[in-house]
């Protein structure tokens, strides 16, 4: 393996994707639960309001980036590319649960909601694999 063109290691690729998204939903799960346990959020399945779903976009945009960063942090090179992977998988993601809420009710929120997740799908990931690349690099013989 030479440091120009470093051999691919798909399983390593894969792995620090799924290990990145792992990490952005696993937070937000369990940001989601305690603030719905802390009735900062209504009961399941009631409409929430603006001002915590400014809130959830916050927590989901550094979640995000925390995730990208252990993406890149894991990637066997190229940790950009790998953190926008991720993104493009969460850019999926979040357009196809738009569309399927889109005409769902107030149970679901506003679109503006809907709309901030595809916004942010792509630029967290990229501030995550950023904050990265800015780390100095340690290396091991």
């Amino acid at each position: 393996m030479n440091e120009t063109n470093p051999a691919r290691q798909p399983g390593k690729s894969i792995g620090a994707v799924l290990a990145g998204i792992a990490v952005g939903v696993v937070l937000t799960i369990a940001t989601d639960l305690v603030l719905h346990t802390l009735h900062v959020y209504p009961p399941w399945g009631q409409p929430v309001t603006d001002g915590p779903l400014v809130l959830a976009t916050a927590y989901r945009a550094i979640f995000s980036i925390a995730g990208a960063y252990v993406t890149a942090r894991l990637a066997p090179n190229r940790p950009m590319q790998h953190a926008l992977a991720g993104g493009i998988v969460g850019l999926i993601v979040s357009a196809i649960g738009a569309a399927v809420t889109w005409n769902g009710g107030p149970a679901y929120g506003p679109h503006w909601y809907a709309l901030a997740l595809i916004v942010i799908a792509l630029p967290c990931p990229w501030a995550g694999a950023r904050l990265y690349e800015q780390q100095p690099q340690t290396t091991t013989q």
